[in-house]
């Protein structure tokens, strides 16, 4: 035996191949289940999202406008969306919140109007929610 062996054998300080196995499967079970984790919380955002797309506006007069928009509901869940008018300065000049009853549909297509309290430029949906 090699002073280095005898000394390592004495203070404990050989490879211990049990520990570091140990050691990197712990390390390994950590990553999967935070990946796991990480995936379950975006799908299961994911699954409630209500997606919109505007497909345009028309101002009906100084004081109205209607907003023309496509919405994507999970099927068979209610929702909301924010509708809102702007004028030349993006400044907010009507806004409602508009509530829509659950159905099978899977692409929804709806004309909101909105009046205003001062001449719009544009009409557009905020955001939409599942309620």
């Amino acid at each position: 035996m090699t002073t280095k062996e005898e000394l390592a054998d004495r203070y404990g300080r050989g490879p211990q191949p049990i520990r570091r196995r140990v050691f990197w499967v712990t390390v390994a079970t950590a990553a999967i289940l935070s990946v796991a984790g990480l995936s379950w919380l975006t799908v299961s955002n994911s699954l409630d999202d209500v997606g919109f797309d505007e497909t345009g506006y028309e101002l009906v007069d100084a004081r109205t406008v209607t907003v023309s928009f496509q919405a994507t509901p999970p099927a068979g869940t209610s929702f909301a969306c924010a509708v809102q008018a702007l004028d030349e300065d993006f400044g907010i000049v009507g806004w409602r919140v508009i509530e829509y009853p659950a159905s099978e549909e899977i692409t929804r297509a709806l004309v909101e109007t909105i009046p205003t309290v001062a001449q719009a430029t544009t009409g557009t949906v905020q955001s939409c929610w599942a309620t």
